[in-house]
Order: structure tokens, then sequence, then C-alpha cells
């Protein structure tokens, strides 16, 4: 029987309305600390609950089309399906939309800005970035706060995650989207149950010899993807300094000017092609893969790193991805133990699900995914 340091999910998420100063109840197993929090957005159960109503609201685009959640798909551990991410009147663009699960734990936000590390300033990105354009808000801020202040549940919800702000604005808007977004927490896979609980048959033979296979040297999948989370990128509570890590897998030489990766805002030749390592966490359930959508499924990324990659010989390629022979049945007990890292619960947790009912205005023209319904 698993022990939690926290009470029954139900409990957390209980009064969308309750008082800003109760303090939050991470749901969180005893192994796991929670993510950093900055002292001007502590965290409430109010907060969160606003933040989750925000992040479904279409209203907070240009002509009422996008939502937060048109790119970041529960079911799909918030990404969305696509190669590249679409925004606005169909704008494509060039990266592939990151899944959001743990997010809170990630000291850089995007595929390749170091200097990205807040929640609350990276929500200023999508409702506002010009190049490309994903919701297209800009210039339009009034608008948009007056939209959000006439629907009567942000007339009682604002104000009462934020006292001293009772209104829709930008301080709002951001801090409970930043709120919500740390509150996506996912460490309840099978494999969790099988490596942190002691559940032997939490998993398959097969994923047992996949972990085995992914923590062995001739891959060297770990290197990257080490620790609870599966990337190098991790910041808790309890953590000194922030571990950061940006690699070149060998994609392309010379990489697309679309995606140059680092070097595009340190400037720095060895920065060429490096970009964020993502967490393996519903691993299976977030394709297409790498920072450009560019590779369909699990089997091919294996292909690629046995490969040593699409563009072996770029000088700025990391010096761990020097191939490997890999026969069919140990890519089979791979993908097992990828597998075993999807965290069900998570992708259908109603806390964190649309709140909107159908035909409200927060969803009634909302762009999702074609397969996923609205």
């Amino acid at each position: 029987m698993r022990r939690w340091v926290i009470p029954a999910a139900a409990m957390i998420w209980a009064g969308a309305f309750a008082a800003s100063a109760d303090p939050y109840v991470w749901p969180l197993p005893a192994w796991m600390p929670p993510p950093p929090v900055p002292a001007d957005n502590p965290m409430s159960a109010a907060k969160v609950e606003l933040g989750r109503h925000l992040f479904y609201d279409a209203r907070l685009s240009r002509d009422g089309t996008v939502a937060c959640a048109s790119c970041h798909v529960q079911a799909r551990a918030f990404t969305d399906g696509r190669a590249t991410a679409i925004g606005i009147d169909g704008i494509t663009g060039a990266k592939n939309a990151p899944g959001l699960a743990n997010a809170g734990y990630s000291p850089v936000l995007t595929w390749a800005n170091p200097h990205m590390s807040s929640l609350e300033f990276q929500a200023l990105v999508p409702l506002f970035g010009e190049s490309p354009e994903e919701m297209g808000s800009v210039g339009r801020e009034e608008e948009i706060f007056a939209r959000l202040a006439a629907d009567p549940y942000y007339a009682a919800a604002v104000p009462a995650a934020f006292p001293d702000h009772p209104a829709p604005d930008l301080f709002t808007i951001t801090r409970a989207l930043g709120a919500f977004q740390r509150s996506l927490i996912s460490v309840d896979s099978p494999y969790d149950r099988f490596k942190y609980w002691g559940e032997a048959d939490a998993i398959s033979d097969a994923a047992k010899r996949g972990e085995d296979l992914f923590f062995d040297h001739p891959f060297e999948c770990y290197h990257c993807h080490q620790g609870i989370l599966f990337t190098d990128n991790l910041q808790t509570a309890r953590t000194a300094q922030p571990e950061v890590g940006f690699h070149n897998t060998g994609l392309y030489d010379p990489y697309p000017a679309a995606l140059p990766g680092l070097i595009e805002i340190t400037g720095r030749p060895e920065d060429a092609g490096r970009f964020r390592t993502p967490s393996l966490r519903n691993v299976a359930v977030t394709a297409p893969y790498m920072h450009d959508g560019s590779i369909p499924d699990l089997r091919g990324v294996l292909a690629h790193y046995a490969n040593a990659g699409r563009a072996p010989g770029h000088p700025m390629k990391d010096g761990l991805i020097a191939g490997f022979t890999i026969t069919e049945a140990q890519i089979d007990d791979i993908i097992a133990f990828l597998e075993s890292l999807t965290d069900e619960g998570f992708l259908t947790n109603p806390a964190t699900s649309d709140p909107w009912p159908e035909g409200h205005a927060a969803r009634a023209h909302r762009m999702m995914p074609p397969d996923i319904e609205n």
C-alpha cells in the first residue's frame, strides 16, 4: 500500500474559491520534493483553480480561437500531437509544443532559451509573442481583460485568489497560469510503482529488461535522461543550484536558420544545434519527437541514436551520441520500458481537465488538434 504525504487528491483541489492564504498541499509522495515557488506567487488552491480556467479559455487570444490547451492537451501529457505548434490564423511555428508535465521542476522552459526560467514570465510569450504569433493578443490587453471581467466566474474567482488585485490583468493572469502549471505533477506511472513502491508486478518483464538496457553503457540513454524526471534539467524546492542541460543530437548539419538552437541566444559557436533535454515521463503519448517534431515514433528515435544522428559529422554534436548496435528485441524492450513511464492518472485527472461546460464562450470557438474533441 502506497503512503502519501498528503490527504486524498480531492482534498487538495476542493473549493475553487478557497481563501488565497490557505496553504497549498502538493499531490506528492514522500520521495518527491515539491518544485520551487517564487516568493511573489505563493501557491493556493484558489489560484490554481483560477489558472486552470484561464488555461482552457480561448478568450485570452485575439479572436477567441486559441487557448493554452490548444497546444497543450491533457490526454497527450499537455503536448498537441503535431510536428510543430499551430497558433492563431493557422500560423505554424518552427518548434514542437513541449509537454507541461512537471514544468515547475524545469529551470528552463523552452527548447533553447536559457533565460526563460519563470512560468509567470513565459506566459507572456504565447499571449503576446509576434514571431510567430500564437495567441495574437499583443495590443489587445485591455479588450481581453474586459472580456474576462464580464464573466461571472472571473468576477468571483480573481478576487478570491488575489484579494489585492481583484480584476483580471497581467499580474493575476500570469500568476494564476504559473500556479496551475506548477501543479501539473506526474509521478505515478507503473514504473514509479515498481521503482519506488516495491510493486514487482507493476511493469512487464520486457519493461524490466528495457530498464536494464536504458541504464546500460552501450546505449548511454541515462546520461541525459537521468534522475527522477529522466532529464538533466531539474530544480526542486531543495535544490541548491538548478541542473541545466542542452545538447546537439546531430539532427542537422548545418541547422536550419529557423532552428539554430542555443546559439541564437548566446552567440557561441559551440551552442549551434543545442536544445534542452526533455523529460521522458509520459514520452509514449507525446509523439512526434525532437524539437522540430521530425521523428514520428519511439522506434524512429532509437534508430536516430543508433545511427549517431542524421548528421554524424556535425562538429558540435554531443560526444555521447556515437551510435550503437541494437537488436529488434532490445528495441521492443526499451520501448516497453518507456511506455511504463506513462502516468494514466495524470492524463485523465479531473483536477487538471477542462472546467468549462460545452458551448461556453471560453471554448465555443476554441481550436484543438483535429482528433481531440473541443
